[in-house]
């Protein structure tokens, strides 16, 4: 893989700061190759730094875990702390008997929260940041608050006065993603970069968080899925078209978000209970990985609003849910879609409130595409905060109801 491009600094850097100054463990979770080290780095770096990305460090704690904590210094960073989940239990021995905040800062290429026992090993020990790959607003050195313009009520309509979007066009930056490390590369060989990314984490990566017995089936899963984007999941009929068990897809999708290659949103609903059964969506995390599983360039998007559209959506879910990690973290996001089969994109609540978001790859939009948020709004009544309309375009527009409106996408990355 290529070098790291110049750091990009990272939005979520004052909220871990804040974490490191009252949580004794801090972890720092997100893909591979997303500057989860080099953010660790900068943060930290007057700590000492162990990495476990090498198999003696990694033999020589799992053999003793206790032992290894002890000897340890008093602040220090542990990075791809998920190859050696053995030592949280050591952690939690250590930081019981003293609890100074930032003694703890780990780092790790899998959802800690998704592997068994590490929940209950640090519960109200340790805070968790959530590191996305780059965000289009990082890219840009913008601050990304879109998502605090929205909740303050801050977003107004505008017409005929915004700005034309700077940079790479929409398509460019749909195939290119978030990685640091493709920001340099041209579009040829960043398709050759995510190909061998995927090769690394699913040959590599995967033995951490799941018992696969071919990573190759895994990989066929990932493929479908990114050629399938935004679609309900359906384990069923994943299974016949990849030729799979449905207990076993359901293990590998399990696999594919441990490994942050994919994020489910689960279905919202008023019924906190119904939301628990009802089919979730899948996304591919990085737009860009998409793309390239998909075999989708520029010029293709270009030339079909189908195919942008699907990669769309994905591009924008990924650039609300990392806005929040720095925003609110108390914001939870779903997708919504009724017996009449009318469909909301994406769902984002607060406690009751709720907020509805549709993405589509035109640059003109009209009321009727609203009529997922109106019917959102039907089934949340006061509880309703406000939808928005993505768009391609350049104007702010009302959509009728007045918390709603449909907004250029690049307002994500432009604020």
């Amino acid at each position: 893989m290529a070098a790291h491009p110049s750091f990009v600094p990272r939005l979520l850097s004052t909220a871990i700061e804040r974490d490191l100054s009252y949580m004794p463990v801090v972890a720092v979770i997100g893909p591979r190759q997303s500057g989860k080290t080099t953010l660790a780095r900068r943060l930290a770096s007057d700590r000492a730094y162990i990495s476990f990305d090498d198999d003696p460090t990694v033999r020589a704690a799992a053999m003793d875990p206790g032992r290894f904590v002890a000897a340890l210094p008093r602040r220090v960073t542990l990075d791809e702390i998920q190859r050696v989940p053995q030592l949280l239990p050591a952690i939690k021995g250590s930081v019981d008997r003293d609890r100074e905040p930032g003694r703890f800062l780990l780092t790790g290429s899998a959802n800690l929260l998704l592997l068994p026992r590490v929940t209950e090993s640090l519960a109200g020990r340790m805070a968790i940041a959530d590191l996305q790959p780059l965000t289009e607003a990082e890219k840009e050195g913008r601050p990304g608050k879109f998502l605090r313009l929205l909740l303050d009520g801050a977003i107004r309509p505008r017409v005929g006065g915004g700005p034309a979007d700077a940079g790479p066009s929409l398509e460019e930056r749909l195939v290119a993603g978030g990685y640091p490390s493709v920001l340099p590369l041209t579009p040829a060989t960043t398709r050759a970069w995510h190909r061998q990314y995927l090769r690394t984490v699913i040959e590599r990566d995967v033995r951490d968080v799941a018992r696969i017995r071919d990573a190759g089936e895994l990989g066929r899963l990932l493929a479908l899925l990114a050629n399938r984007k935004g679609r309900l999941f359906r384990a069923a009929s994943l299974a016949g078209d990849v030729d799979l068990h449905r207990s076993t897809v359901e293990h590998y999708l399990s696999a594919l978000e441990r490994l942050f290659l994919v994020r489910r949103l689960p279905a919202w609903h008023r019924s906190p209970g119904r939301r628990l059964i009802r089919s979730p969506k899948v996304h591919l995390v990085d737009s860009g990985l998409a793309a390239t599983l998909a075999a989708l360039t520029a010029p293709d998007l270009a030339g079909n609003r189908d195919l942008l559209g699907h990669l769309l959506e994905s591009l924008v879910v990924q650039q609300l849910i990392a806005q929040a990690a720095w925003t609110d973290p108390d914001l939870e996001f779903w997708h919504y879609r009724d017996k009449d089969q009318v469909e909301v994109d994406l769902v984002m609540t607060r406690g009751a409130r709720t907020w509805g978001f549709e993405i589509k790859a035109g640059s003109s939009p009209s009321p009727g595409d609203g009529r997922g948020l109106a019917r959102l709004a039907e089934r949340c009544g006061k509880d309703f905060a406000g939808g928005i309309l993505f768009h391609t375009g350049q104007d702010i527009l009302p959509l009728g109801d007045p918390r709603m409106l449909a907004v250029p996408v690049s307002e994500t990355w432009r604020v």
